[in-house]
């Protein structure tokens, strides 16, 4: 008898935090976003795409944390433009950068330009920059600079991952 009391007693503190959850949240249940499953008739909430420059004020050059960057104004959703904005080489001073997309995580760990597509050569960052849409969703979007055959991705932090 003591068993049967003891796990009517579990049953009715159960309710009770249901009861109090339902009062603390007063859309739980009436499937407003707080409820499982989720609505289905109007889809889910869209946000609206936006257009990022890669680095802020700080463009896309040599030595700036660019995966803190991305990690600071994250996330990225499907049809956001990453704005990539550098200036093209004008004299023998003056570092050319690009933009490269890796098919992995680890040829981005690596720095593995073999492996990775050129997206925008020296010249396309110049004026407005050159603009990337993220157009899947789903998918890790990989970015560096493969200038200097690398040194830019492995020694210059010009790499982040959205």
């Amino acid at each position: 008898m003591a068993m049967k009391f003891g796990r009517a007693m579990v049953l009715v503190v159960i309710a009770s935090v249901m009861m109090g959850a339902s009062l603390a949240y007063p859309g739980w249940n009436n499937n407003n976003g707080y409820a499982w499953p989720p609505k289905q008739d109007n889809g889910p909430n869209e946000v609206p795409p936006t257009k990022v420059v890669v680095g802020g004020s700080e463009n896309w050059h040599f030595g700036f944390d660019y995966s803190t960057w991305a990690n600071k104004n994250g996330p990225f959703y499907v049809n956001d433009t990453l704005v990539f904005k550098y200036d093209p080489p004008s004299d023998s001073n003056t570092h050319p950068h690009s933009v490269y997309m890796f098919p992995s995580f680890w040829s981005y760990m690596r720095c593995d330009l073999k492996r990775a597509t050129m997206v925008a050569n020296v010249s396309d960052g110049a004026g407005d920059g050159f603009e990337f849409t993220l157009s899947q969703k789903w998918k890790f979007y990989f970015f560096a600079c493969g200038e200097s055959g690398g040194f830019h991705c492995s020694t210059g932090k010009m790499r982040f991952s959205v």
